[in-house]
């Protein structure tokens, strides 16, 4: 069994401390959940497992994932997407903005976990590629990430947020990054996931500026 990631991430030091003690419990059942994974697979994992494994109850899994799915499909760094998109110059293009940010959660990711790109990436990446259940979800959850890349996206160039090249435009890049990872996970991991994702970037043309 692999050692999980115990500590807090560096993304979350700023944090309260009673939201340091949530997101440390969020990390303890995300754990449990790939150990469980590795050792019986996703489908033999259920809930009353996870929780016995995090020593946290069944309704304390679900007040922080809703769903099994969620678990293996959300992290801390998620909700930076948009902060970084925010922090990046005005002159700076879309798709190398979002270069940037994906790089950085990256390089955050693996200093905060060095054995993440193995134990939780590919795990991940995997999931949502063979399980119907985990893709599905990841379809719902990339639609209401993209309203928060909407309102970024739509500040950079001086759009509404429901405009439909905002939207259109914004959807677009999320699906063909998906897509590009599972390219990677369908390729049995060969390359660098992150030049594929660079390639998948440079078929983008920056959105206009109102």
């Amino acid at each position: 069994m692999t050692t999980a990631r115990t500590s807090l991430p560096e993304a979350a030091r700023h944090l309260s401390l009673r939201e340091r003690k949530k997101l440390k419990t969020r990390i303890a059942i995300r754990n449990a959940t790939y150990e469980l994974i590795e050792e019986q697979g996703y489908d033999a994992t259920t809930v009353e497992q996870i929780a016995d494994r995090a020593e946290v109850s069944p309704s304390t899994v679900f007040r922080y994932f809703p769903t099994k799915e969620d678990i293996v499909l959300t992290d801390e760094y998620d909700p930076l997407a948009e902060e970084l998109l925010r922090a990046r110059p005005e002159d700076e293009s879309v798709p190398d903005s979002m270069r940037f940010i994906i790089r950085q959660s990256m390089s955050m990711a693996i200093a905060d976990d060095p054995t993440f790109a193995e134990r939780e990436m590919k795990v991940r990446l995997r999931l949502m590629t063979e399980v119907p259940a985990v893709r599905s979800r990841v379809m719902e959850s990339m639609s209401v990430t993209g309203r928060l890349m909407c309102r970024a996206i739509a500040e950079r160039t001086g759009r509404d947020q429901d405009d439909l090249e905002v939207r259109v435009y914004t959807m677009g890049l999320m699906g063909a990054l998906l897509e590009a990872t599972i390219y990677w996970v369908e390729h049995d991991y060969q390359g660098d996931v992150l030049d594929l994702l660079d390639r998948t970037l440079a078929t983008f043309k920056d959105l206009p500026k109102r």
